[in-house]
């Protein structure tokens, strides 16, 4: 079992700034990559941005930019840095592990940016 716990979601103006945490727990033998979905409201889950646990990042075109992924391997963890938050951004946003046997999930932080 792989525990994925997300933080740092929350309601914020548009223009601003939030910072994502997720820590994962559990049966982690060697993490691939971790990345970000989000999901809006009548629309399907999209891939926000990626991180391989050698560094390598892979954002979705509208956050290019804006948007910033790291990974702590150390302590399991994964962030997203958000900045010039749009409307738009508003979504669940979930953290995702892969490694060798699977993917796992948590259960999402809501971000709602106001305009």
């Amino acid at each position: 079992q792989v525990q994925l716990v997300e933080s740092g979601g929350g309601l914020v103006q548009a223009g601003g700034s939030l910072r994502l945490s997720c820590a994962a727990s559990g049966n982690i033998v060697r993490i691939n990559r971790m990345g970000w979905y989000r999901q809006a409201p009548g629309k399907q889950r999209e891939l926000v941005a990626a991180i391989t646990a050698g560094g390598t990042t892979n954002y979705a075109d509208p956050v290019k930019g804006r948007f910033t992924i790291s990974i702590n391997n150390a302590k399991n963890m994964v962030y997203l840095q958000m900045n010039s938050l749009k409307p738009e951004d508003t979504a669940v946003y979930s953290c995702n592990l892969n490694q060798a046997w699977g993917d796992y999930w948590g259960q999402g932080t809501q971000v709602t940016v106001s305009s």
